[in-house]
């Protein structure tokens, strides 16, 4: 893993990435070696605070890819993946430093997958226990990304009101991982509106863009679970996807997810020795450690072998046809 810096050392990057990036982000780089005075009333670890470990390697991420040209945006992202899920508190942070603005909402965590027989490495709904970086795992691994692409996908048509039907179109920025985290864009790893259409059936509507070659569209019941697991994607509620999804279109930013895989060994360590993690100089979410023991990270050199021969072992049934939609009268 290439060498960190710390961000309160950092005066002399902080000067040359000012001179780098001259009419850039328009916060000021030649300050950034300490943390803001109005941003250090947010750090801590209390509701709709940052920890200090998470802001400080969001910033020096933020910062580093400023320096290097590769980030104008003058707002970063960051995610505390060891804090509860859920709209209270919150757990990812939008920071702006030119306009003085933090915010914090909520995000879901990557549900994992319990592979009966074989090895469970599921998450709960509040607390995620396991994180993981390996194919088809459904896990969150933390660690650097850049966000990059957005695009919009069709999901499908649903009952918006007694007589109006209305249409699921979900758009997924892209995230590219750096490092550990190098193989997010083959995991389909990003960030959306936790949203989608469910109990599919066929409806004939000839008439909508989106319709087959028969005439008919995919029509289900909307469901959104802002307070839920994901694929291993970061979810949002479809209302705070708008503010994001706005902030990185056409112009990309850093996202820095707390615990890397260096977090998660430390904290075992210490559980596993008796020690409070703080006292051993680690960070988690006292709450969520106490629901999960102990966390564990699953490297995808181990995974991904016992994933594929899960999926050889039990192959998935032929796809059957979406039934049509009963007749619904108006």
């Amino acid at each position: 893993m290439r060498p960190r810096f710390s961000i309160f050392k950092c005066l002399g990057f902080a000067a040359v990435a000012a001179a780098l990036c001259g009419a850039g982000p328009a916060f000021a780089l030649s300050n950034a070696s300490a943390i803001p005075v109005w941003l250090a009333g947010y750090v801590g670890e209390g509701n709709g605070q940052i920890a200090p470990v998470v802001l400080e390697r969001a910033r020096a991420l933020y910062l580093e890819k400023v320096a290097e040209g590769r980030v104008r945006n003058a707002c970063y992202f960051a995610m505390d993946a060891t804090r509860p899920n859920g709209t209270a508190g919150g757990r990812f942070y939008m920071i702006c430093e030119a306009s003085q603005s933090f915010h914090v909402i909520s995000a879901g965590h990557g549900g994992g997958r319990n592979l009966q027989g074989v090895v469970n490495f599921s998450n709960g709904r509040e607390c995620a226990k396991n994180f993981g970086n390996a194919m088809d795992s459904n896990l969150t691994a933390g660690g650097e990304y850049l966000t990059n692409e957005i695009k919009t996908s069709f999901k499908g048509y649903y009952r918006a009101s007694t007589n109006r039907d209305a249409v699921l179109t979900r758009s997924f920025v892209q995230f590219d991982g750096i490092g550990e985290t190098a193989n997010a864009r083959q995991r389909a790893i990003g960030g959306h509106a936790a949203a989608l259409v469910s109990g599919i059936c066929m409806q004939k509507k000839p008439e909508s863009p989106y319709a087959n070659r028969e005439g008919y569209v995919p029509f289900g019941k909307l469901v959104t679970y802002a307070g839920g697991r994901s694929d291993g994607c970061t979810s949002w509620s479809p209302e705070d996807t708008v503010q994001v999804l706005s902030m990185v279109k056409d112009n990309p930013t850093t996202l820095y997810i707390y615990p890397e895989a260096r977090d998660i060994s430390a904290i075992a360590r210490a559980v596993a020795s008796g020690q409070s993690p703080a006292k051993s100089g680690s960070y988690w979410n006292a709450s969520c450690l106490s629901e999960i023991g102990s966390p564990q990270f699953w490297p995808k050199e181990k995974l991904e072998p016992i994933i594929a021969q899960y999926k050889q072992d039990h192959p998935a049934p032929p796809p059957r046809p979406i039934p049509l939609c009963e007749a619904v009268s108006n």
